[in-house]
């Protein structure tokens, strides 16, 4: 997990892209293996940046394997 910071029991990382339909596209690719491994993310977009924020909610909002999981897929995802 490149770069995510782990702070009041989230891990967070905000994502740069080269535009804004960039960083749209790359959130519309994201959302599919989202829903796949059912762990969705509070997530914001303004311009060409996406500030993500992970924590699993029915663990009592913490940080999980869930979370870090979601994290190197959407590593994956940004750097392919």
């Amino acid at each position: 997990m490149n770069n995510w910071i782990e702070e009041n029991n989230k891990l967070t990382k905000t994502f740069v892209f080269k535009s804004f339909v960039d960083a749209l596209a790359w959130m519309v690719k994201a959302s599919f293996a989202i829903e796949k491994l059912d762990h969705h993310p509070e997530w914001t977009n303004v311009y060409n940046k996406v500030h993500v924020s992970l924590t699993t909610h029915d663990a009592g909002n913490t940080i999980t394997d869930k979370d870090r999981e979601l994290a190197q897929v959407l590593d994956n995802l940004f750097n392919a």
